[in-house]
């Protein structure tokens, strides 16, 4: 009896270290481009400028080198300029867009919400910001081909748990590691600015006093890192040979030095404009994730250069004398206030992300005022300009990576199919498990319907 507890940990590692592996995707990583490509025919949609009606892109080694109309694109193919293995696809009919990009996500670092074994989103600790989530990404996520068909080709990947949950990344949607994956592997840091607002929910045990103090317990520690942190890297200036290195604080270096930007979680207006007064006066590069009331506080946000990344349409009305469309119409009033925005989904914190939807999450915001053009830009370029990875993604210009989507129709509307997919010039399988499932069924009906004909009585016909 004394080893039985012994035997019960053991058969709980075993199905610990099992979990992860029978959500694994099987799919091959796609191998580097290996001959120029040009897209033809289809309506470009560079995102950064006007529609090219029966345009065409060309691209090699992963970059896009022309972005031309299809009788350009013709003139070059007859030129002796033409690549002798060159390889043209006929998209006619259908158009193309760059990868869209879901900004706040924990896609890779978790699988299923409910099964604690598949979950890696936090570190031990409330204030870890020299964890990055680079190194936790799963690069075989059953999650992640289900993103790519739907258009997802760059996920920008946050930590989450206590108040400096760590540092985010921004990853492609394929690779065999998480090194393959990363497009850029510190994006920023992670700051969750205390709710300085009790909350009187009914599944709040704690007093409006404990709420308050805590919050203000938390806030403090977040203005006690920084002076440390800017003690230490003006110390280290001073004498490098004098001062140990801390890498906590090395961790925090870049966003120390605005050189990547502090992803700012807040969503109450005391929220916003606490953070805005302690981090944007400090002179850091300052992104709200949430900012719900971000409209309120609109001259402020503007004043510092402050963006906000919404973390979805598809919530409801956090208040109780809230209009019911809030969070819809919440996109369209950042744009007429002329602040930099870009849409994410919730991130997943809580619940299996599923980026599959950001589409749908940009649509809503469409259907409640926001401009088309508005709502695919903060899907694409905006946020690509909110990681800071700009010059690489978000758009269709040459010099970019070649991470493109051809599609059937307009990538917003439910309806529409992704045919083709491109992440840095390399082409993907856009199978996934849903797809396979889809198949699998689909030919079970099919022999079901064979075995239904040969038997039946000749003569008759089902209906």
């Amino acid at each position: 009896m004394k080893c039985l507890p012994t035997l019960l940990i053991a058969f709980s590692l075993v199905l610990s270290a099992a979990a992860p592996a029978a959500a694994q995707d099987l799919l091959r990583k796609a191998p580097p481009q290996d001959r120029p490509i040009l897209i033809t025919g289809a309506d470009v949609h560079p995102v950064s400028g006007p529609v090219i009606e029966s345009g065409a892109v060309y691209f090699d080694r992963g970059v896009i080198r022309a972005v031309m109309t299809a009788d350009e694109a013709d003139r070059w193919r007859r030129s002796s300029d033409r690549p002798v293995n060159l390889r043209v696809i006929d998209a006619s009919g259908k158009r193309v867009y760059p990868g869209l990009i879901g900004a706040n996500t924990v896609t890779g670092l978790m699988e299923i919400g409910a099964v604690g074994v598949t979950v890696d989103v936090n570190e031990q600790g409330s204030i870890t910001p020299e964890a990055r989530a680079i190194s936790s990404v799963n690069p075989d996520s059953t999650l992640i081909p289900v993103t790519r068909l739907a258009g997802v080709l760059t996920t920008g990947v946050m930590p989450s748990g206590g108040v400096v949950p760590g540092r985010a990344a921004v990853i492609r949607m394929d690779g065999w590691t998480w090194e393959d994956m990363a497009v850029k592997a510190d994006a920023g840091l992670i700051v969750a600015w205390p709710n300085l607002r009790p909350i009187s929910a009914w599944w709040m045990t704690k007093s409006p006093e404990e709420q308050r103090r805590e919050a203000l317990e938390s806030r403090q520690s977040v203005i006690d890192l920084l002076d440390a942190a800017e003690a230490y890297l003006a110390a280290r200036e001073a004498d490098p040979d004098g001062v140990p290195l801390d890498m906590r604080f090395e961790a925090m270096r870049p966003s120390m030095n605005a050189e990547t930007p502090v992803f700012v979680r807040a969503q109450e207006l005391e929220q916003i404009q606490d953070a805005v007064s302690v981090l944007a006066e400090r002179g850091f590069d300052v992104v709200v994730v949430g900012g719900r009331d971000a409209p309120l506080c609109a001259d402020l946000l503007k004043a510092h250069d402050v963006a906000v990344m919404i973390t979805g349409t598809h919530n409801l009305p956090d208040r109780r004398d809230a209009v019911y469309d809030d969070p819809f119409t919440l996109p369209n009033r950042l744009e007429q206030a002329g602040l930099r925005w870009c849409l994410a989904t919730s991130g997943g914190t809580f619940q299996t992300p599923h980026e599959r939807n950001l589409p749908h999450h940009a649509a809503t915001a469409v259907a409640y005022g926001l401009p088309h053009d508005a709502a695919l830009r903060s899907i694409t370029l905006s946020a690509a300009e909110l990681l800071g990875v700009e010059d690489k993604l978000g758009s269709i210009e040459p010099g970019k990576l070649a991470t493109i989507i051809i599609t059937d129709g307009d990538p917003l509307e439910i309806t529409t199919r992704v045919t083709q997919a491109f992440i840095d010039g390399r082409e993907i399988d856009l199978r996934s498990k849903q797809t396979e499932l889809y198949e699998k069924y689909r030919e079970k009906y099919r022999q079901l319907e064979s075995i239904n004909d040969k038997n039946a009585p000749p003569g008759s016909s089902r209906p």
